[in-house]
């Protein structure tokens, strides 16, 4: 076969790799290991918050967001965007109090629930309640601020809610007998060779060796082993279920010796340690690393090859979980790499592999349990109702006080933000009160609108208009034809907007007395101009109509309109008496008028 590239030939026709390099068999290429000497260690113990995980959804939080950073960032934001929007909303027309721009300013000062009475005061002047857009916006910002912060806090107090607390005390035989634990070795030789280069892995060491307390026994006595190749190498596994802690040293040792074709060469070795309660398996302390180079000062790559063994060496740590029932759990730690034979030269390499002496890896596992002492392990809460209610405190300060420094300067500073609440109040009062007077004017039109007398029951004699409204006939029973009764008032649909009027709107009805003379009467209405009198022909059997009070702008109230319909409606009750006593009295001119002139045809 012939050499893979970037190898070295050794004996004239034999292959192998250069210092620190690996035979990629699916290349058929020597690729430089690139991996770093990383050691990583896992308690098996997650930590729970104090708050039912759940209920609160505590870890999907911890995932999304690793600090409060997330909390501050999005309080800016939501902060930033209410200042431009209501910003913006500044610079629209308020109108006559009818479009949206002035709605969304009127609402936004109706917000103004901080700072209602904090506004800017002249000396001397009763605090009053006002309610600003610019205390409206002030106040949903500050509640924007202390909500955020609020949330940054309880994340604090969630993600720090308990302090562990390590105790450690000396140990004694009833406690190491009480952990009972199922451990795991897995040391992986990365390398090119396979288990069939595995030699020696069948003895126990335990004490220290060379001294009277070594003691030498099966492996299979203490555990379980086994080998099996892996693309990186072989593993060897020595598992040992329901193991009682020893006190003393253990060592295990194993070789790889060359075979025809096969050197005995590593590049670093990979190992990972678990341990797991007997009786709670959901717990796994474990320990695993990966190691290339037995220097810290540099990293050169070198391959490992001769009799000098390479030691790995543990430390077990026993650990009682007071905070999980009593958890009793053995932390595996790595504790220091000797690196035995290694060569770092092509040409160092060359000399080993054509060597016989050399033609073997050795190996030792050694384990260290730290039995003198013991770690108890406990949380102690931190979370105390007086500290979280002052830090609550201190934010709401601190979020209103910002925004009301900021909002007296403003008023302080620019004149037209003190009576800003009274031009919004007053453009909504004026369009409140042409709403009102609008209704009014409609419902009195509807109600009492202006009517002729008739003469006949079928067609009138003489039509009247009264602004552009249709006038109802009054028939001979004395009675007129009305739509709803004086006292309710029915829904009506007017095709054209009313207004007040800027001239007076006349009125005018035509009839005939008894005389037979006509007599007219005038109603003028708008401003302070007073009514006009009407005349009668001979005696003056009607008073004049009452006198009207209107008042300019938005003065006017409901008690001033009662009281002028109160006076119109009294006119033409008054009115009514008159229309039908004349009307009888012609009914009996009539009668007696054409009495002769049946007597004379009899």
């Amino acid at each position: 076969m012939s050499c893979p590239s970037n190898s070295i030939v050794y004996n004239n026709t034999l292959c192998a790799c250069p210092p620190g390099q690996l035979l990629n068999r699916t290349a058929n290429k020597c690729t430089l290991l690139v991996a770093n000497s990383i050691i990583d260690t896992d308690s098996g113990v997650n930590y729970s918050v104090g708050f039912p995980i759940t209920l609160f959804e505590f870890e999907s939080i911890k995932k999304f967001t690793k600090s409060q950073a997330i909390f501050l960032e999005a309080t800016l934001f939501m902060l930033i965007s209410w200042l431009c929007f209501c910003f913006f909303l500044r610079f629209m027309k308020l109108g006559d109090g009818r479009n949206h721009w002035f709605k969304l300013r009127w609402w936004i000062s109706r917000f103004d629930v901080c700072f209602a009475t904090r506004h800017w005061l002249d000396d001397q002047k009763v605090v009053r309640k006002r309610k600003t857009e610019l205390g409206g916006t002030f106040s949903i910002a500050s509640w924007i601020l202390f909500i955020g912060l609020f949330a940054a806090l309880l994340y604090q107090i969630i993600s720090n809610s308990s302090v562990e607390v390590h105790n450690v005390r000396a140990t004694n035989a009833p406690d190491l007998a009480s952990f009972v634990i199922d451990m795991e070795f897995n040391i992986t030789t990365l390398s090119s060779m396979s288990c069939s280069n595995l030699r020696g892995l069948d003895t126990l060491v335990t004490g220290n060796p060379g001294f009277i307390d070594q003691r030498v026994s099966l492996l299979s006595e203490f555990s379980n082993h086994s080998c099996h190749n892996t693309s990186r190498g072989p593993t060897i596994t020595i598992r040992c279920n329901r193991c009682k802690l020893f006190q003393d040293n253990l060592y295990i040792s194993w070789q790889f010796i060359d075979l025809p074709n096969n050197p005995a060469t590593a590049v670093g070795f990979q190992f990972n340690l678990t341990s797991r309660n007997q009786d709670n398996k959901k717990h796994v302390s474990f320990v695993s690393g990966t190691l290339k180079n037995g220097s810290s000062f540099d990293d050169k790559p070198v391959t490992f090859r001769g009799r000098v063994a390479n030691v790995l060496k543990f430390n077990l740590f026993p650990r009682i979980y007071r905070n999980l029932h009593d958890l009793r759990l053995i932390q595996p730690l790595f504790h220091e790499f000797l690196p035995g034979s290694s060569y770092g030269e092509t040409s160092q390499l060359q000399a080993s592999l054509e060597s016989s002496n050399d033609g073997v890896i050795n190996t030792t596992l050694y384990v260290n349990l730290l039995s003198d002492y013991i770690v108890e392990i406990n949380n102690q809460n931190t979370w105390v109702l007086v500290s979280f209610i002052a830090d609550v405190g201190g934010l709401y300060c601190i979020s209103i006080g910002i925004f009301l420094y900021l909002l007296v300067q403003f008023e302080c500073r620019i004149k037209k933000l003190r009576n800003e609440d009274n031009v919004m109040r007053m453009i909504r009062n004026q369009r409140k009160a042409q709403d009102h007077w609008d209704k009014l004017r409609k419902y009195v039109m509807y109600t009492w609108g202006c009517s002729t007398l008739d003469d006949d029951y079928n067609k009138p004699k003489e039509n009247s208009s009264c602004g552009g409204f249709m006038l109802h006939p009054v028939h001979r029973n004395g009675s007129s034809r009305k739509r709803s009764q004086p006292n309710k008032m029915n829904p009506i649909t007017l095709s054209k907007k009313l207004t007040l009027p800027s001239e007076p709107v006349k009125c005018e009805v035509v009839g005939s007395t008894s005389n037979g003379k006509q007599h007219s009467i005038g109603l003028y209405e708008g401003g302070s101009s007073q009514p006009q009198a009407f005349s009668v022909a001979d005696d003056n059997i009607i008073p004049l109509p009452p006198t009207l009070e209107f008042k300019a702008g938005s003065e006017m109230d409901m008690s001033d309109i009662q009281k002028n319909l109160t006076s119109l409606y009294e006119y033409n009750a008054m009115l009514r008496e008159k229309l039908l006593a004349a009307q009888s009295l012609l009914h009996a001119l009539a009668a007696k008028s054409s009495s002769p002139v049946t007597e004379s045809k009899t």
